[in-house]
C-alpha cells in the first residue's frame, strides 16, 4: 500500500497491546504506577517484537521526495508489502512531525533534510528503525538508543559521490565562463557580455582528500590543472603516495590556489575551519566552491569576503539554513557567485544507488539481521 503525502492508517496494536501480547501475565498488573516500567521494558524489546508477526507489513514512512521521485526508481519495489507513506514537502515544526509519523514503524529519511531530535523521538512509540545513508548530524543517536530506536545509515566506504563530484567541476566551469550571466544575457537580447577564465595550467587546491575530494582532484588532472592537496595528517600522507602535491601548510594553500574547492566532514573540528583570515588570502581572480558543507566557512566570512573581493568568484551548493527560501539571502545577490539549491547529490542514478542500500537496511531489520546499525546497544537491550 502507498499513501502519497498524507499520513496512513493507525496501527492495529499499540505498544501495550503488543507487549500483553506477548506477556498476557501483565494484565493482571494494571496498575498506572506500573505502566511506566511496562512502557520502558516495551522499549528495550522492541527490536524482538518485529519479528513477532513473521515479517508482517511494516508502515513505512519517507520524508522530503520534493519530487515524488523514490516511487518510479526500480529499487522502490523491494517495499512491495508495506504500507509505504511519502511526503513531498518539507516539515521541521515538531508537532506537525508527531502528527506524521505517529504510526510511523520505519523512517526513511532523505540525507539531512529534517532534524530528528530528542524531542520528536520521544512522541514516536511506534517508531523502531530510522533508515537512510551516510553522515547523520541531524539525528539524536542517543535519544534514539534511549527509546529502543534502531539507526541504520550505510557509510560507503568505497563509494564516493560521483554526481557531487560532477556538480563541483560543472559549477567550476559556470563560475570561470559566467554561463548563468551569459544565458541571462542572451535571453534579454544580448550578445556576450564578458570573458572568461580557462581552467588549464592553473592551480586546484582540493580541501579535504576523502571519497569526494580524491574525484575531484583526478577531474583536474583530467583538465591539465596543477593539483594541490590540503587535509589531516593521515590524508596528506596518502595524497602523496597517490603522487598529488601538499601544501607546505594552510596559509600557503590558499595563497597559491587558482580554484579551491572543500570537501571535509562537518563535526567539531571542521566547523568553521574556513576562517576570515583563509579566505583573505586567496587571490582577487580565485574561485571558491563549496559542495560540501555552509558551516566548514565561518558565519559571514564567505559574503564579506567576497564583497572586498579575495575571493573574486564562488559557486555554492549549501547554505547554513535549508532549505534556503529566503530570496534576499546576500549570497543570492552577489554578481560573483553561482548558486545551486544543494543538487550535488540529486540525480536519478544517485537515488537508485543510495536508496537501493536504504531499503535493502529496512529488509535486512525485517529479517532480524540489522546491517549499518549506528547504535548497537539497542540490539542488547
Amino acid at each position: 500500500m502507498l499513501v502519497d503525502g498524507a499520513r496512513g492508517s493507525r496501527c492495529p496494536a499499540s505498544p501495550r497491546h503488543a507487549l500483553l501480547a506477548e506477556n498476557p501475565n501483565l494484565e493482571a498488573w494494571g496498575k498506572p504506577s506500573l505502566w511506566v516500567n511496562i512502557k520502558d521494558l516495551w522499549y528495550k524489546a522492541r527490536y524482538r517484537f518485529i519479528h513477532l508477526a513473521g515479517g508482517a507489513p511494516m508502515k513505512i514512512t519517507i520524508l522530503d521526495d520534493y519530487f515524488d521521485t523514490l516511487r518510479g526508481l526500480p529499487c522502490f519495489e523491494k517495499l512491495a508489502g508495506h504500507e509505504v507513506t511519502v511526503w513531498n514537502d518539507h516539515v521541521q515544526d515538531l508537532d506537525a512531525l508527531a502528527a506524521r509519523l505517529r504510526d510511523t514503524e520505519v523512517l526513511v529519511l532523505i540525507r539531512e533534510r529534517t532534524q530528528i531530535r530528542a524531542p520528536l523521538i520521544e512522541r514516536l512509540e511506534n517508531l523502531r528503525l530510522i533508515s537512510q545513508r551516510s553522515v547523520f548530524p541531524h539525528i539524536d543517536v542517543a535519544a534514539c538508543t534511549r527509546h529502543g530506536v534502531i539507526l541504520s545509515s550505510g557509510q560507503h566506504a568505497a563509494t564516493p559521490s560521483y554526481a557531487t563530484a560532477e556538480l563541483t567541476w560543472g559549477l567550476m566551469l559556470a563560475a570561470l565562463r559566467r554561463i548563468p550571466q551569459q544565458m541571462a544575457a542572451l535571453q534579454a537580447g544580448r550578445w556576450q557580455i564578458g570573458v572568461g577564465s580557462s581552467l588549464r595550467g592553473k592551480t586546484l587546491g582540493i580541501f579535504g582528500f576523502g571519497r569526494i575530494g580524491r574525484t575531484v582532484a583526478d577531474y583536474g588532472r583530467a583538465f591539465g590543472m596543477e593539483v594541490l592537496i590540503w587535509a589531516s595528517e593521515a590524508s596528506r600522507a596518502r595524497a602523496q603516495g597517490e603522487g598529488f602535491a601538499v601544501a607546505d601548510g594552510k596559509a600557503a594553500f590558499f595563497e597559491a590556489c587558482d580554484v579551491r574547492s572543500l570537501h571535509l566532514r562537518l563535526y567539531d573540528p571542521t566547523r568553521g575551519i574556513v576562517t576570515a583570515a583563509d579566505l583573505a588570502r586567496m587571490k582577487e581572480s580565485a574561485l571558491l566552491v563549496n559542495t560540501s558543507r555552509a558551516a566548514l566557512i565561518a558565519p559571514g566570512a564567505l559574503v564579506a569576503a567576497l564583497r572586498a573581493g579575495r575571493p573574486g568568484l564562488a559557486a555554492v551548493d549549501v547554505y547554513e539554513d535549508e532549505p534556503l527560501r529566503d530570496s534576499e539571502n546576500p549570497l543570492l545577490a552577489l554578481a560573483n557567485v553561482v548558486c545551486t539549491p544543494h543538487i550535488g547529490y540529486v540525480t536519478v542514478e544517485e537515488y537508485q544507488l543510495q536508496f537501493s542500500e536504504v531499503f535493502d537496511q529496512i529488509l535486512a531489520y525485517q529479517a532480524g539481521a540489522p546491517i549499518h546499525v549506528v547504535n548497537p546497544e539497542v540490539l542488547e537491550g
